[in-house]
């Protein structure tokens, strides 16, 4: 059995794996943005899921969720599921958020990052990136930047794994009800990556769709890039990621 966290686990991909992994027996704990949220999910908690709250666009409230985890026994797994498509919050939850999490949290052994097809699209420099949410921000930029994310924990954390998943465009609130790509398959390269045992999810640094490494965008190896991506959040939140 292990213990999970899976961020923005109210509905669609995040509500999945942690439904799935509550059912294979695991310990989880899921979050909801606020309490109202949290409603979607007492179906999970009634089976003896953990309910963490808090809003991900504000960084106080990621900063007290680390306090209150890192009360609790240590993590083997983050599902770093929580993300937005467009508006001022993208680059909060889908970049701040987990960074602040990977580099606050005590333990955690796995570590898997939501990514996207469209971080193909993203332009490989952080110059002029709103990261307070004053502007909408770009959804492709954020997931490169999230994926060069899990690269650089990759190659700076060599005793944890840390890998990025492309879901696929699945209908989910997200995706839309029209989206092509099959949700049952759209959350079970996470859960293999947060829990499996075979020698494929006990790797690290990969970009993943459904199960199959891909070769993601050439930034996201590019150690200068990664580096200079780390700079820029470590300058931004005040918080350096060991």
């Amino acid at each position: 059995m292990s213990r999970i966290l899976v961020t923005g686990s109210t509905d669609g991909l995040g509500r999945a794996a942690a439904d799935a992994l509550l059912s294979a027996g695991h310990d989880v704990v899921v979050h909801a943005r606020t309490e109202q949220r949290a409603a979607a999910v007492q179906d999970m908690t009634d089976r003896g899921a953990g309910l963490v709250l808090g809003d991900f666009t504000d960084r106080d409230a990621v900063r007290r969720i680390a306090a209150e985890l890192d009360d609790t026994a240590p993590f083997d797994a983050v599902i770093h599921n929580a993300g937005v498509w467009s508006g001022p919050a993208v680059m909060p939850v889908n970049v701040i958020a987990p960074y602040l999490l990977t580099a606050l949290l005590r333990g955690p052994r796995r570590h898997v990052y939501l990514s996207s097809g469209s971080h193909y699209q993203g332009h490989a420099s952080t110059d002029g990136t709103d990261w307070t949410g004053r502007e909408p921000g770009s959804y492709a930029d954020s997931k490169l930047f999230v994926t060069a994310l899990a690269a650089a924990v990759a190659r700076l954390r060599p005793d944890s794994l840390s890998n990025a998943v492309d879901p696929g465009w699945v209908p989910t609130r997200m995706g839309g009800p029209h989206a092509p790509d099959d949700l049952e398959l759209g959350h079970q390269t996470q859960v293999w990556l947060a829990t499996g045992d075979d020698p494929e999810a006990l790797t690290s640094g990969g970009y993943w769709y459904h199960r199959q490494r891909q070769q993601p965008h050439a930034a996201v190896h590019d150690r200068g890039f990664q580096d200079g991506l780390l700079h820029a959040l470590r300058e931004e939140t005040g918080t350096a990621l060991d």
